[in-house]
């Protein structure tokens, strides 16, 4: 136990000489949280949108007005035909036109059904499905209240004629369906396995670049201790960064937390040891500091940006490519963290991950440990 004293206090030591350093740690992950959160905003608004009208009636200039309304649409341009339209879509000045036809008034008069074309920049698809989901809600609005129009014209025993199903929609977890409070969450665990691996790795590397690990080789300490006298420190600068993160994400985007709070830091315990190991796992690869960072790049920020179901959703990948996502902590913790922040459950829905993150822990210290021992020997 001595031993891991020493280590302790030689890299504290190490690391409080640094200040450069542990200040980047610290403050470094908190700028990639902010130019991630806004740069990956998904909410669309301000689309900029044009308009044209071949039958200029009340009718067609209300069904107009209820894009505006909305508030997503930004209404600048007036075409006078299709051609003029489909121009502003090929430069890009517009990302939706609304094509209204010259018999619109007269057609909704007579009962019958207006096609109106709506055409969509469907260059970025994701933005582009949430345009045309805006326009069908926006149609699906307009028709409901020509409907009630309708109903309430006709006399009491008149109005017989109901839709046969209605359906009532309800949002849950994120009703707002703001993209912050689910980018913000999801950051954390990709945050986490971006700098924690990267300084660890590198204290041990850095080691064996000048030399100084030599004299760890000829001593008694044990591997073990060497690895848990490395752990602890960087273990002490993640979790600072988890809780700068989550002070971050509760009162600058103010991202709800459902569940608890001190669940979820206990939760995180387990991960923030992991990432920290992996890094330790990879300075007993490599040689040199390059080499390092290459690896733990690869082993750490791709996969937890790729395969933790952050940026895109698990199921919707290849069968093969799901099962390689349970290669990686990064999916448990992304579970566990949409879990507490956006549903509110609590051990009882993920304490199989956490499990699986213990185990995934325990096994990575004990192979850095056996590693490292391979090393001495």
């Amino acid at each position: 136990m001595s031993g891991v004293v020493s280590i302790l206090k030689k890299e504290f030591r190490e690391i409080w000489r640094d200040p450069y350093t542990l200040g980047i740690a610290i403050f470094l992950p908190l700028v990639l949280l902010l130019l991630f959160a806004y740069a990956l905003n998904l909410d669309v608004k301000d689309i900029p949108m044009g308009v044209v009208d071949l039958d200029r009636s009340p009718e067609s200039r209300l069904y107009i007005q209820v894009f505006v309304n909305t508030g997503s649409f930004d209404l600048k341009y007036y075409p006078a035909t299709p051609d003029e339209a489909k121009r502003l879509l090929d430069r890009g000045k517009a990302q939706v036109v609304v094509l209204i036809p010259p018999n619109f008034s007269r057609t909704l008069a007579g009962g019958g059904t207006a096609v109106v074309q709506t055409l969509v920049d469907g260059t970025f698809p994701t933005s582009a499905r949430v345009v045309q989901g805006y326009v069908d809600a926006i149609n699906d609005a307009f028709t409901a209240r020509l409907l009630a129009e309708h109903f309430a014209s006709l006399g009491p025993g008149e109005s017989l004629v109901a839709p046969a199903v209605m359906a009532v929609p309800q949002i849950r977890y994120n009703p707002a369906l703001k993209s912050a409070n689910f980018i913000v969450p999801g950051l954390i665990g990709v945050i986490l396995m971006s700098f924690p691996p990267l300084l660890s790795a590198l204290a041990i590397v850095r080691e064996k670049e000048r030399g100084s690990i030599q004299q760890i080789f000829v001593s008694p300490l044990r591997p073990w201790a060497f690895i848990v006298g490395k752990l602890i420190p960087y273990m002490i600068i993640a979790f600072g960064e988890l809780v700068l993160i989550l002070l971050t994400a509760r009162y600058w985007f103010r991202v709800p937390m459902a569940g608890s709070v001190w669940l979820f830091l206990l939760a995180s315990v387990p991960y923030v040891i992991g990432t920290v190991s992996i890094g330790l796992l990879v300075s007993t690869l490599t040689r040199s500091q390059l080499a390092a960072m290459l690896l733990a790049l690869v082993l750490t920020f791709m996969p937890s940006f790729l395969f933790s179901g952050f940026m895109f959703p698990i199921f919707t990948m290849p069968t093969l490519l799901q099962i390689y996502s349970y290669f990686f902590p990064a999916r448990y913790f992304t579970e566990i963290t949409y879990g507490v922040f956006l549903k509110g459950v609590g051990l009882e829905v993920w304490l199989t991950q956490l499990a699986i993150l213990a185990l995934y822990t325990v096994a990575l210290v004990t192979l850095a440990s056996l590693r490292f021992k391979k090393k001495v020997g």
